[in-house]
């Protein structure tokens, strides 16, 4: 059996799978399951208040999950794959758990073969939230990962270390906010501008 084929079976299972992006480590939970995502903010130690994202392996695929406007389609066209976290307004399938609540979920496509594939095999958006305990650093390589991450991962998929760098930006287009900046913020900021 192959990594990926453990790490998706893990996935289906409701366990917690550690997966390198093209930022930084991620965490991965089957995203439509509440248990699995409740199981991701208790090993991070994350706030529930705070939403946590969902990775997929394309922009069609994120539209099964999602209600995108023509605007946030041309926008996720342009954007994605890349470190770009997009909101949208959740369908039914997304739990409440995953967005705190909220009626929009943030989206990404990692710009990372591995993490893409892990999205293609998993057959299910998984999370896509750091892999460390909330308030200490993310991790850029296996080494890095807190003991609690790693204990708490069924498997682990090291595919060296990742190019770091800056977050992801979050972007609601709907309203052209830009929650966090991070990569490709000025591209943003010009898309938004120009479209």
């Amino acid at each position: 059996m192959s990594e990926y084929d453990r790490a998706a079976e893990a996935i289906e299972n409701g366990d917690l799978v550690v997966y390198p992006t093209e930022t930084v480590y991620g965490l991965a939970a089957d995203a439509l399951s509440p248990a699995a995502v409740e199981r991701v903010f208790e090993v991070k130690g994350r706030d529930r208040s705070k939403p946590v994202s969902m990775a997929v392996p394309s922009v069609p695929s994120a539209l099964q999950h999602v209600r995108a406007t023509e605007r946030e389609r041309q926008f996720m066209g342009t954007f994605l794959p890349g470190p770009v976290t997009v909101l949208c307004r959740r369908r039914e399938s997304v739990p409440d758990e995953l967005t705190a609540g909220r009626d929009r979920v943030g989206v990404r496509v990692p710009d990372h073969a591995v993490a893409l594939r892990l999205c293609e095999r998993a057959g299910t958006p998984i999370t896509s939230t750091s892999a460390n305990v909330s308030g200490r650093e993310s991790a850029r390589q296996v080494d890095d990962l807190d003991p609690e991450i790693r204990e708490a991962a069924a498997v682990v998929l090291d595919s060296g270390e990742t190019n770091g760098g800056t977050e992801s930006t979050v972007v609601d287009v709907s309203s052209e906010t830009i929650h966090r900046r991070g990569a490709m913020a000025d591209e943003i900021e010009a898309w938004l501008e120009q479209h």
